[in-house]
């Protein structure tokens, strides 16, 4: 399955992290950067969006130093579900309730560790539909 995943500056290491610890098991579309050296988020973010919208990979992990930036922009975006989770149960959450197809984190917060726990945890929810597939449609209509 493809996999895209995309960071700025602040993102870049942890980035290269999950891109390294998952590429036996996906096919990864690193959609930027590809240094430390300064970005303005929108313009690597959204780009990355506009490839998942268009169906280029079915799902993304956007970093930025906090998570903050990088959900702001990709949420700005229509058919963007984005989720900045901190932990397991928020990336379970975001997919098994909000159907979340960008897992937003934060690269300067988290280490490796956890960081692994939350990916594997989004990557493996499924979302319940049900009374949960009203409110996508909802978000969907804005």
């Amino acid at each position: 399955m493809k996999l895209g995943i995309v960071s700025d500056h602040g993102g870049f290491e942890l980035k290269e992290f999950i891109k390294n610890s998952l590429k036996e098991k996906f096919e990864i579309i690193d959609c930027g950067v590809d240094s430390e050296a300064s970005v303005d988020y929108p313009n690597i973010i959204n780009p990355a969006c506009k490839k998942l919208i268009s169906e280029e990979f079915p799902r993304m992990i956007a970093l930025c130093g906090t998570g903050i930036g990088a959900s702001i922009s990709a949420n700005r975006m229509k058919g963007i579900r984005a989720a900045l989770c901190h932990d397991e149960f928020t990336a379970e959450m975001s997919k098994r309730h909000n159907n979340a197809n960008v897992l937003v984190l934060g690269g300067r917060l988290l280490g490796k560790d956890l960081t692994l726990r939350i990916v594997d945890k989004w990557l493996n929810t499924e979302f319940e539909a049900g009374r949960h597939e009203k409110r996508i449609q909802l978000l969907d209509s804005l």
